[in-house]
């Protein structure tokens, strides 16, 4: 996922990210931890939160894309798979609760070969 296929005006776009990802706003908003309003109110999506949340998911969605080949792919990863070491949690339950740094630097040492 290309970070500026899914910008407007230097910020996140929710409807390029849901499009891009074959999804709904609520199913995106559930994602991300936040409410519906957060990701179709244009009040709520230039907030803080939403902006950090949605650059956040697609940080961890492009660092783990190439591995599975399509953002599809990555997306359902983020969404389903149980992280070793995080108490059975997702990238998405981490990224919900702040620790989004956590599911980058796990996926970084994947990568390096350090076995998580």
């Amino acid at each position: 996922m290309a970070i500026e296929n899914y910008a407007d005006n230097g910020a996140f776009a929710p409807r390029k990210i849901v499009h891009a990802l074959r999804t709904t706003s609520d199913e995106l908003a559930r994602s991300l931890g936040l409410g519906k309003d957060a990701i179709q109110r244009k009040d709520r999506i230039a907030s803080d939160r939403t902006q950090r949340r949605l650059r956040q998911m697609v940080e961890v969605l492009n660092k783990v894309e190439p591995r599975f080949g399509s953002a599809l792919l990555a997306y359902a990863w983020y969404r389903s798979e149980p992280l070793p070491g995080f108490s059975g949690q997702t990238a998405m339950q981490l990224v919900q609760s702040n620790r989004a740094d956590d599911v980058l630097t796990f996926i970084d040492a994947v990568d390096a070969g350090i076995n998580a």
